[in-house]
């Protein structure tokens, strides 16, 4: 497969060509402009300078960007709100970056609930437009606030409470895809049932925009969320927390079960100073959202539970202002650390039986490197984020977290689990991901990038 590559100077290309077509408005080419589009949240050290940065208004932009860059053979790299966390919307020497950022619209259909989203709206700004016609959609990010659904759909995002009602792919019913020739596909709609054809909407939401830029999604929404019940404890050790945690898992399917480590409750008490236990071990923050009576039973069983595996302390409420206060604290949790130092963030996720052998491990990893790691999960389905902290200004320090990054990577794939739940391989995983899927699936990823985008101009170097 022909492949465009990162390049040492920036493709000669007449972009001024497209900025007729398209206006100065919508292509920008000032340095100082495009300079803010170069990264992600993962300040990749190897991104580059792109050739121009299309901020589209529509899927006829992208369409007109994506045809110029096919006639040029341009790499492109579609970008977001920025928020990625893996350098999947890093910028490559003489790319064009189309960015989604102005494409934010949102209409609600009450009586199919769906949302039909352009990619650049906020997770939060589609949360309160659903929530407006009495509707909610699950897919919770930390990072709502600042993220947007085409991020989420080309990484296929969960968050919070994805233990109980899943993730971004759950939700997405149809999509309308820029491909890497310019022609645009629309993919599914507004029907629960539909298996006519392959299950292609499917095959676009986690693929980075390695193989469409999507320009348009259907959403699935659901009735609004019951008011939760919040649980909240805190253990002595690691393996007392981890071990709760399987034993809810075995009976419950909480809402939400969230684990903070040491490191993490203690960053975010100095952020927060509400009070957190930072002498624990570890901190379990837990909701039902089942109605009041059942929630109430749950509630009892979880704490009944996290008693049995030497909890310290349990703390419930039905007030879901007071429980969302913990919620904030977990959602905290990434800033906060990040004040203490530089972040190589991690998204490493096992079966659940193995997430006390993962937990403890990157524990040791921590001891052995002589390097803090701040450990925040979505601990019911087993997804973690591992916070390596360093000081980029300490040569041997910065190595340590290097290498402590790729063990804990090393780690998860030895417990059969993944060097990524929701953040995307990027371009800061590729060199583990063999090691997880193996060659043989690395080939396949490769023949399915050559049949849609044989010259290979879709964000080259991400993903795979």
């Amino acid at each position: 497969m022909t492949t465009a590559t990162q390049t040492t100077a920036p493709i000669q290309a007449p972009i001024e060509r497209l900025v007729a077509e398209l206006g100065d408005d919508v292509v920008v080419t000032d340095a100082d402009r495009t300079e803010k589009y170069r990264w992600d949240r993962a300040h990749d050290p190897s991104a580059g300078t792109p050739l121009a940065v299309v901020r589209a208004r529509s899927t006829a932009d992208v369409q007109a960007a994506v045809r110029f860059a096919a006639a040029h053979a341009v790499p492109v790299v579609p970008r977001g709100a920025g928020s990625g966390l893996s350098g999947g919307s890093s910028a490559i020497d003489g790319c064009l970056v189309v960015s989604t950022e102005r494409m934010t619209g949102i209409e609600i259909d009450a009586v199919t609930q769906t949302a039909v989203c352009q990619p650049g709206a906020m997770n939060a700004a589609v949360k309160a437009a659903a929530a407006d016609e009495g509707l909610w959609y699950p897919p919770d990010p930390s990072s709502y606030e600042i993220c947007s659904i085409g991020g989420n759909v080309a990484t296929n995002a969960g968050g919070l409470c994805c233990v109980k009602y899943g993730v971004t792919t759950d939700y997405v019913l149809g999509l309308t895809v820029v491909l890497a020739d310019g022609s645009v596909v629309r993919l599914g709609g507004k029907r629960i049932k539909d298996v006519a054809g392959l299950p292609l909407t499917k095959l676009f939401v986690g693929s980075e925009g390695t193989l469409g830029i999507v320009t348009e999604v259907v959403l699935r929404l659901i009735p609004v969320q019951r008011p939760p019940a919040t649980l909240v404890a805190t253990f002595a050790s690691l393996e007392e927390a981890t071990a709760a945690v399987l034993a809810i898992r075995r009976q419950l399917r909480p809402s939400m079960l969230e684990f903070m480590d040491q490191p993490t409750i203690r960053a975010v008490e100095d952020m927060t100073r509400m009070g957190l236990d930072t002498e624990a071990a570890a901190m379990l923050v837990i909701q039902s959202d089942e109605p009041a009576g059942h929630a109430a039973a749950e509630c009892q069983l979880i704490s009944e539970l996290c008693t049995t595996h030497g909890a310290t302390e349990v703390f419930t409420s039905d007030d879901p202002d007071e429980g969302e206060q913990f919620v904030v604290a977990r959602r905290n949790a990434i800033p906060a650390v990040e004040r203490t130092g530089t972040l190589l963030l991690e998204d490493v996720g096992v079966p659940l039986p193995q997430l006390g052998t993962l937990v403890e491990g990157i524990a040791d990893i921590s001891r052995q490197r002589d390097v803090t790691i701040a450990v925040v999960a979505h601990a019911g389905d087993g997804n973690t984020h591992p916070l390596i902290v360093f000081d980029p200004a300490d040569a041997d320090q910065a190595e340590r977290a290097q290498q402590a990054y790729g063990e804990v990577m090393s780690l998860a794939i030895r417990l059969g689990g993944t060097i990524t739940g929701e953040h995307g391989v990027g371009r800061l995983k590729k060199g583990w991901l063999a090691d997880q899927i193996g060659d043989d699936v690395l080939a396949l990823n490769h023949r399915i990038k050559a049949a849609l985008d044989p010259q290979g101009i879709l964000n080259p170097g991400a993903a795979y």
